[in-house]
């Protein structure tokens, strides 16, 4: 092994010359194949400049060269992976992760905190995988590994494997980088959380072993290693960096993966060898299938120069690729409007079997998975899940925060992109309401996402709650105000790793106000916005020129957060209806009320502008009803039974 200065960038100039998408690449123009002798050119063109070489847009920290091979179940690969030292101290260790490990056995930490499920996927027996590490060298041919060990640091839990440290024969300086060369075997598991086989269809996802991400010091974040086990809530974090990968497959397979493919499959002995490179981008995934059903298109739009979408159908969803190509085609299309542009020439999207659904819905850059093909007439749900999918480009993709230690950053912020695409391609208009009112056991949004306990709770606060904390801010500051937010936090964020507090800024940058309170309460607090109609009681009264009237007094209570103004509807019996507006902040507010008429009801909140508020049933409360049967009916119940039936109606 050795550690000297960096001088990859020179190198990386002149593999970009030969391996950059050619220029047309994108435009529409057909390929014209030479023959024997004769140069490569585009049909329409007979001399294409050369194209340019571009500036990263990373730090590109590591840099990886594997070559894979999959036999039956099995994965063998090599890998030359460098990695550059970012920040500024002298690094000693270095930690691996292993995530294939997870599946070992049941004793692992992501089986035993996932209890063998995730979302609506079930591990069968045949859900067992590892990964091994068959040998691990520095560039001078010496082992280490006698110097590798396995670490359990989140939890201690001695039968998991899924992160290895190593003890670096040199230290590595700032600026300096160190090379490895790695043997290793993963034994892939029937598909379960994310990665495996389902019959001769494969999703490979985690499945080289990957180096941990290495954190710059930034606000109140230290310098240092990002080393977390697999946990069965947790996703991925990894730095930026340069992939060239071959993946040598079956006769008859075709190949999804991440990045561009270079140059056509080559025969080999047991089969073809697929060539793909990616650059800036922190993950490599690919999919292999001799079943899939193959398309794509050139799109364009502003601030997406021109991509290559390209669909790996599962022969169920055959006819059903213009609904893929029209919602891929949407997502980027917004997404680039409102947020910032797409700068990967490729989008890939991976639809599995039915029985490999637990493959589905998950992202990778520029490689997405759909939902597994279950039906030949699907609901918008085959929409939704790429549109959602796609919006992981920004927020994990390329702003890519810490799915560790802040997963709303990303999941939060692509369920409140997702549902903005949805109402303005489709009409579905989001369920504010009802999804508040799945939050029944509301968190920090800032945990170790292990820390929420089960999925269940995890899911409803880093996605559900995550989102109407987005939703929320929104309310306040008015939609053109949130898209000037979201667009700066992008485009002043993307590739480095942002935080909570990163995000937090960019809204007092752009609002120019205080949101300490705020965040306090719903960010890093677990508090909600409950408001209630506590009480109404009415009486006799004398009215206006000795007429019977009547007095009515309502009590609306702030039971958790304070999230003001919060408006109060009263009706009275002769059909008039009134509005007080209340700031809010106070435990609670108390109104007098005459009138020549009985009061009906009262509702706090009736035109459900509070987003964090999910105890709705107390928002509504008669008047008429004795003390001792009162009868409160929620909004929220009336908007739940709307949403099921337009579900149904999908």
């Amino acid at each position: 092994m050795t550690c000297r200065r960096s001088f990859k960038p020179l190198l990386h100039a002149a593999l970009l010359l030969a391996l950059l998408p050619l220029p047309w690449a994108g435009t529409g123009l057909a390929y014209a194949e030479p023959s024997a002798g004769q140069a490569a050119t585009p049909a329409a063109e007979t001399s294409p400049a050369p194209a340019p070489v571009t500036q990263p847009l990373s730090q590109r920290v590591t840099d990886y060269q594997i070559q894979v091979k999959l036999s039956g179940k099995t994965l063998t690969g090599t890998e030359t992976v460098t990695w550059r030292n970012p920040g500024k101290k002298t690094v000693s260790d270095m930690y691996l992760h292993l995530y294939p490990n997870a599946f070992l056995s049941g004793e692992t930490t992501f089986m035993k905190e996932s209890g063998g499920r995730l979302r609506e996927d079930k591990a069968t027996e045949a859900s067992r995988g590892y990964m091994r590490l068959e040998s691990l060298k520095t560039e001078e041919g010496a082992s280490l590994l006698p110097r590798v060990h396995f670490v359990q640091p989140d939890d201690g839990n001695e039968s998991d494997y899924t992160l290895a440290k190593l003890k670096l024969p040199q230290p590595v300086a700032p600026g300096e980088e160190v090379t490895l060369h790695i043997g290793f075997s993963v034994g892939l598991p029937e598909v379960f959380a994310r990665m495996g086989y389902s019959g001769s269809f494969v999703m490979a996802g985690q499945w080289f072993p990957k180096i941990a991400a290495y954190n710059t010091a930034s606000g109140s974040r230290p310098e240092g290693w990002n080393a977390h086990q697999y946990h069965g809530n947790s996703e991925f974090y990894s730095d930026f960096g340069l992939y060239s990968v071959k993946i040598e497959v079956p006769s008859g397979y075709k190949v999804a993966a991440t990045g561009v493919q270079t140059k056509p499959p080559e025969a080999s002995k047991d089969g073809q060898t697929f060539t793909f490179y990616a650059e800036d981008v922190h993950d490599f995934a690919w999919s292999a299938s001799p079943d899939f059903i193959y398309s794509e298109e050139a799109f364009s739009a502003p601030g997406v120069p021109g991509v290559r979408i390209k669909l790996y159908l599962d022969p169920l969803h055959k006819k059903l690729a213009e609904r893929y190509m029209h919602a891929a085609k949407s997502a980027l299309a917004k997404y680039s409007q409102w947020y910032g542009s797409y700068p990967y020439s490729t989008l890939s999207i991976v639809v599995p079997p039915a029985a490999a659904n637990g493959a589905g819905g998950m992202e990778y850059p520029t490689l997405v998975t759909a939902f597994g093909a279950e039906t030949d007439n699907p609901g918008y749900s085959l929409e939704r899940t790429v549109v959602h999918e796609i919006g992981h480009q920004y927020w994990y993709g390329m702003v890519a925060s810490n799915e560790f230690e802040e997963a709303w950053l990303d999941e939060g912020f692509t369920s409140y992109s997702e549902d903005k695409i949805m109402e303005s391609e489709y009409g579905v208009e989001p369920r504010t309401a009802l999804e508040a009112s799945y939050v029944t056991d509301p968190a920090p949004l800032k945990l170790l996402s292990w820390s929420y306990g089960p999925h269940g709770r995890y899911a409803d606060n880093v996605y559900s709650r995550a989102k109407l904390v987005l939703t929320g801010i929104e309310q306040q500051t008015g939609p053109a105000m949130m898209s000037k937010i979201l667009r700066t936090y992008f485009n002043q964020y993307k590739f480095k790793h942002p935080t909570t507090a990163d995000f937090k800024r960019v809204v007092e940058q752009v609002t120019k106000d205080s949101w300490d309170d705020y965040f306090s309460q719903f960010v890093y607090g677990g508090q909600t916005a409950d408001y209630a109609v506590d009480s109404i009681r009415v009486s006799p009264a004398e009215g206006a020129g000795g007429k019977p009237g009547y007095e009515s007094q309502v009590v609306i209570r702030r039971l958790d957060g304070v999230y003001g103004p919060v408006n109060t509807r009263f009706r009275f019996a002769d059909g008039r209806t009134i509005e007080r507006a209340w700031d809010g902040v106070e435990a609670d507010v108390s109104y007098k009320l005459s009138s020549s008429s009985p009061l009906l009801w009262a509702s706090v909140d009736p035109d459900r502008l509070n987003a964090l508020d999910n105890r709705q049933i107390n928002n509504f409360l008669r008047a008429e009803a004795p003390e001792d049967q009162r009868v409160r009916i929620s909004l929220g119940i009336v908007k739940a039974l709307e949403w099921l039936a337009g579900a149904f109606a999908w």
